[in-house]
């Protein structure tokens, strides 16, 4: 055959072959599932998370899509939302909390990057934490462990407190109330608990102030969780009509009033999560990624949430403070 023929012959079936080429290319794009049991505007880990990708070089729209689903408070919703991600084939799911063991049942060969309250090991998500095994990795809250320094700490700030009432969500398998409840007695402070009914009646939030006003509790400990995380302000906003102090692991709760927050750090844990979703978005598999533990904690305090119920946070606890809002 003429060379010239031959190489009419290739350029030709190498320019016909390119849109096809270029269309597989665009096709390729990643997409994150964004799964929540809250609302976009309460998602506290989201906006950091994302600004992490950001900065790893991930640019929404251009290089990464991400399909996001919240449940707005409502359990029953997440499976369904779950399904819808997994049917999508989205290239990773992120999650927190309530989202954690609905995504896993989900899915058992889509990455899973976790913020989780519970162990993932005593709560069955992974065979240990150093090798996870499966689909699923992330970050520990590390909350059995402090929650009773936050007791402690409620203690110092308040040393004359014998009653706290603690509402708590009893489905998690790891949770505050069974850490307060360890260090209760040797710190001389008597738990009510409040537990967060299933299904969550209208008027949970004013019961729940009512019941602990009823138990003479002195002050509110709001276990971090999708409920409490939705209702923070509302809660906040009773309990101090009450003059009952407020106090949690979130940062997001003083922000929004509570007396102090102690817990880790969750803008170096939306770090985390963003440097794991890089990983597995660049091909590493969730199996060689350990799960890992905060190594960052903070305290915050919030000096208008003191003045509004005539309280003085001792000068030996202020100066432990990691931030003070005055």
């Amino acid at each position: 055959m003429n060379r010239k023929i031959v190489i009419c012959l290739l350029t030709t079936a190498l320019l016909s072959t390119a849109p096809f080429v270029q269309a597989q290319q665009a096709k390729k794009v990643p997409r994150i599932g964004w799964l929540s049991a809250g609302s976009s505007s309460a998602e506290f880990p989201e906006k950091q998370a994302l600004e992490g990708l950001r900065g790893l070089g991930w640019a929404e729209g251009k290089n990464v899509v991400t399909e996001y689903r919240y449940a707005a408070g409502n359990s029953e919703r997440l499976s369904q939302l779950a399904s819808e991600l997994v049917n999508l084939k989205v290239d990773v799911i992120v999650t927190f909390s309530a989202g954690v063991a609905v995504a896993k049942r989900a899915t058992g060969t889509i990455p899973i990057v976790v913020g989780t309250s519970q162990d993932p090991v005593r709560a069955g998500f992974v065979a240990s934490l150093a090798r996870p095994g499966g689909n699923l990795t992330g970050v520990t809250f590390l909350t059995d462990e402090l929650s009773g320094k936050r007791l402690e700490l409620l203690k110092e700030a308040i040393p004359g407190v014998s009653r706290a009432a603690i509402l708590w969500d009893p489905a998690h398998v790891d949770n505050e109330f069974k850490g307060m409840q360890a260090a209760a007695p040797g710190l001389g402070v008597r738990l009510q608990s409040l537990e967060i009914p299933r299904p969550t009646r209208p008027d949970e939030l004013e019961r729940a102030i009512r019941a602990a006003l009823d138990g003479r509790a002195e002050a509110i400990i709001l276990a971090a969780g999708g409920f409490t995380i939705l209702n923070r302000k509302r809660i906040i906003e009773l309990a101090a009509k009450n003059r009952l102090p407020v106090i949690s692991a979130w940062r997001i709760f003083a922000d929004d009033g509570a007396l102090f927050t102690y817990g880790p750090d969750i803008l170096e844990i939306s770090r985390r999560i963003a440097i794991y979703v890089d990983k597995i978005l660049k091909g590493t598999k969730p199996a060689d990624l350990p799960v890992e533990q905060p190594t960052k904690f903070e305290l915050v305090i919030n000096l208008k949430a003191a003045k509004q119920i005539g309280l003085t946070i001792p000068p030996n606890v202020l100066a432990r403070a990691d931030k003070v809002i005055r």
